[in-house]
């Protein structure tokens, strides 16, 4: 088993952007919104199809090679996962050159008992790059009353929602968890790599500024239904910080670096691998997406080498083994949380 190398993977959507994505990975873009890629992603977008599903270089879909082989893939405890084909993880590339909308994920409690899935979507973001001043929204900065919130969601009042929330200016090297359940949006201007639960579930309460329409934005249950799935609370100042990080993508470093808050370990990890000169980064087996955002060198297992270069995306299979990034890389790797999947089997639901 070694890492696959992975086919660019464009995701047309809603919203403008895409271009810092052609550019880190070396690819044309052919419409200008193509705001998104998806990385070793073996799900797909909600209600169409294959879409989004990932493809290595050769052409064969990467939940195919896991679902043939899980254990080799995910590793012997594979049989705790959701399905053969669960990796625990969703990356993304997202490019925004216009604000997302305003809208919620629902946490793995309200995903088990309303759309018959272990998983809900805590997600997080690490900046690769942002425009002066650009800046992400999450969680409201008071409390809201419900009723008050539903009647402005009705009317599609985007500035009542954004005044109510908290509004962080962002740069490369920050990372930001956003909890299920945490209202929240993106300014345009961001590029970020996107790590979550592996799923597609958004409720969406800002439906006016998209494509989308009311009745695609409750995930088909209703807003009666999904609404106590949003926190009404205020996200204070020191719970708003226990979810940010600051890194500094120029450092190397003999040791992997964890990039995000300790918030999302039961989750999801991001870790950043940048050798030393002459050195290597020494990473844990198991399921992982590496992103190489600069650089060249190797990867090296137990008994398999694989080159890579600045803009390549991989995945990892569990069976390479412990294994070392090596030479002028400066690469992104993702993993699944702390944990897995025996957390998600033992009904760990948060």
């Amino acid at each position: 088993m070694k890492p696959a190398a992975l086919a660019p993977n464009l995701i047309d959507h809603f919203y403008r952007g895409g271009d810092r994505i052609a550019a880190l990975r070396g690819i044309e873009q052919t419409s200008e919104f193509q705001p998104e890629e998806w990385l070793g992603a073996t799900v797909s977008r909600a209600d169409h199809g294959d879409i989004g599903l990932a493809r290595t270089v050769d052409g064969e879909l990467l939940r195919d090679l896991v679902g043939a082989e899980p254990a080799a893939w995910v590793g012997a405890d594979h049989a705790d996962a959701a399905s053969s084909t669960d990796t625990g993880i969703l990356v993304k590339l997202l490019d925004a050159r216009q604000r997302l909308p305003v809208h919620v994920h629902p946490s793995r409690a309200f995903a088990a008992g309303h759309l018959d899935c272990p998983y809900g979507k805590t997600e997080a973001w690490f900046i690769l790059d942002a425009e002066p001043g650009a800046a992400v929204h999450l969680g409201w900065s008071e409390p809201v009353d419900r009723d008050e919130l539903d009647r402005r969601r009705d009317a599609q009042d985007s500035e009542w929602m954004l005044s109510r929330m908290n509004r962080i200016e962002v740069s490369r090297g920050m990372g930001v968890v956003v909890p299920a359940g945490t209202v929240h949006a993106i300014d345009e201007g961001i590029f970020l790599a996107e790590v979550q639960e592996p799923t597609d579930f958004s409720i969406v309460l800002e439906w006016s500024v998209t494509t989308s329409t009311r009745d695609e934005s409750h995930l088909g249950l209703g807003f009666d239904t999904v609404m106590p799935a949003v926190s009404v609370e205020a996200l204070g100042p020191d719970a708003l910080q226990r979810l940010i990080s600051r890194a500094d993508l120029t450092a190397r470093s003999a040791s992997a670096a964890s990039l995000l808050a300790a918030a999302a370990d039961p989750y999801f990890r991001v870790l950043h691998a940048a050798p030393p000169t002459g050195g290597a980064v020494a990473l844990d087996p198991g399921f992982a997406v590496a992103l190489v955002l600069e650089g060249s060198g190797e990867f090296a297992g137990a008994d398999e080498r694989v080159d890579y270069r600045a803009g390549q995306v991989f995945a990892v299979p569990s069976g390479f083994g412990p294994w070392e990034v090596r030479g002028t890389g400066s690469v992104l790797v993702a993993t699944p949380g702390v944990g897995w999947p025996h957390s998600l089997a033992a009904g760990g639901i948060v």
